[in-house]
């Protein structure tokens, strides 16, 4: 597979002025994400997976090792543009990045700040608003749609650039269900139909099952890194770092240790339901 990014021992600290301790975030982190991969990172707050994104396209540049973008390393300033073109990112707060007041606008701004064509800008913010289903919002106000709806431009915003990866910090923390659901749709597609590699940061762990693989972030170390069938299938490690799994997960967990004989790498609903109809036959 083509290399998107690896780090390579990077570490990372944070200062405190009022105390002046130095905090390490990132501890000698070795990660490396393929193209065409969908990677969520898991950890609870102050695990340093947030940190670790804003490495990825040289937000945040490493205190020790190294970070490569397609071979390229971020700590070289004469890679730094061809690197924040190949790796876009979405935040939490879609309000904060969205700086325009009719959404077709909105998405156009990213191409015209890279000096794009008045004519090819127009295809980009077409396309991209189709691939995350809002092109019939185009002539709306952003402050007049839903959650959901606003990160979905934030998203097109970022597809209009056309990055080869997409890092998205937290992008659902700030929505209900149903936005939720939207953002992971949207998601998807981009990495299934359009071949976008995706880095995705959650809290939420029906997200994470998703995805092709999972990183377990602890202290600023990867403690797990594995398919979700192989991650989640590790309860009781998950919970020693603060961690849950899927419900049917800890629904089929919890048979187990009463003796009902679940397998334990059921990740989904529809799984769940076939393994319980599989006891009750046998």
């Amino acid at each position: 597979m083509e290399e998107m990014i690896n780090t390579i021992n990077v570490d990372y600290s944070y200062s405190h002025e009022e105390d002046q301790k130095i905090e390490l975030v990132l501890n000698h982190v070795n990660l490396k994400i393929d193209k065409g991969e969908f990677v969520t990172i898991l950890g609870h707050n102050g695990s340093g997976k947030s940190t670790l994104a804003k490495h990825f396209n040289a937000l945040l540049l490493p205190a020790g090792g190294t970070v490569f973008v397609k071979h390229m390393d971020t700590s070289e300033i004469s890679h730094r543009w061809d690197i924040r073109q190949t790796v876009g990112m979405v935040f939490q707060n879609p309000d904060n990045q969205i700086v325009a007041t009719v959404v077709e606008e909105d998405v156009a701004f990213g191409p015209e700040n890279l000096g794009i064509p008045p004519t090819e800008i127009r295809e980009r913010v077409d396309y991209a608003l189709k691939v995350v289903d809002m092109y019939e919002y185009r002539k709306h106000a952003p402050h007049l749609l839903s959650g959901g709806q606003k990160q979905r431009i934030a998203i097109a915003g970022v597809i209009a650039m056309k990055p080869e990866c997409i890092v998205l910090d937290e992008p659902t923390a700030m929505l209900d269900p149903i936005g939720r659901r939207e953002v992971i749709t949207t998601i998807k597609k981009l990495n299934r139909d359009e071949g976008i590699t995706v880095v995705l940061i959650t809290h939420y762990m029906d997200e994470a099952v998703e995805s092709d693989r999972i990183v377990v972030m602890e202290k600023g170390n990867i403690i797990m890194d594995g398919k979700p069938k192989e991650v989640f299938s590790q309860v009781e490690k998950l919970k020693t770092v603060g961690l849950d799994v899927p419900q049917v997960t800890e629904l089929a967990y919890e048979l187990r240790k009463y003796g009902i004989e679940m397998n334990q790498d059921v990740l989904t609903v529809d799984e769940c339901v076939d393994e319980l109809i599989r006891l009750i036959q046998n």
